[in-house]
């Protein structure tokens, strides 16, 4: 068998480490920090717990790994709300709809949620969650917001106010951890969006 080339293994090394940070992520959203275990997060990426090892010596320094990675990503994908076609409340809509949707999307904001909420998280991760807070994202959103109250999308108001109890309930929904079935079922993006509404789409 012909040995691989430096480049190849350097590629598969690559491959293996975003096997392990796309298996972790999901395991670190369902389980949180204290929930998780390495074998769990092996398993997930279908490789051995020696594999994972090669790569981070503890689920701490992946946590933490994770935690850096997804609240950047976060931040760009707010970010992306601005290059979504339509109104203000088209954009919004949209946004909300493709998190409530797609579970993996939620992944990395119920990862921040546990480094928000857990006990004994570790000081590296407070430290990073301080710069990605709900304040930073309130002010990415906070002229999208403006332009919609101005055009009448959304409601009027204290406009930091509204922003503020939109991603409350966003994140909730995000985080809710109750069965469903056909009598409790999660609400969608049309329901959440009746929370900012304004005069101008609230009848349509």
């Amino acid at each position: 068998m012909t040995p691989l080339s430096e480049e190849q293994l350097i590629k598969r090394r690559e491959t293996q480490r975003q096997r392990i940070a796309e298996a972790a992520l999901k395991v670190f959203a369902v389980r949180g920090l204290h929930g998780a275990k390495m074998s769990m997060i092996a398993e997930e990426a279908e490789l051995s717990a020696g594999q994972l090892y090669r790569f981070f010596e503890s689920k701490e320094e992946l946590f933490i790994t994770l935690i850096r990675q997804v609240a950047e990503e976060t931040t760009q994908a707010m970010g992306r709300i601005y290059d979504l076609p339509g109104s203000p409340f088209d954009k919004l809509r949209a946004f909300t709809a493709s998190i409530l949707q797609e579970e993996s999307v939620q992944y990395p904001f119920k990862l921040i949620q546990h480094g928000n909420t857990e006990e004994d998280t570790p000081g590296e991760v407070k430290q990073l969650l301080q710069q990605f807070s709900a304040k930073s994202y309130i002010e990415q959103l906070l002229p999208l917001f403006e332009e919609g109250q101005r055009t009448g999308d959304f409601a009027q108001g204290d406009t930091r106010k509204l922003i503020s109890a939109f991603l409350t309930m966003l994140s909730a929904l995000i985080t809710f951890n109750m069965p469903m079935d056909e009598d409790h079922q999660m609400p969608d993006a049309d329901i959440l969006m009746r929370i900012v509404a304004g005069p101008r789409v609230r009848d349509r």
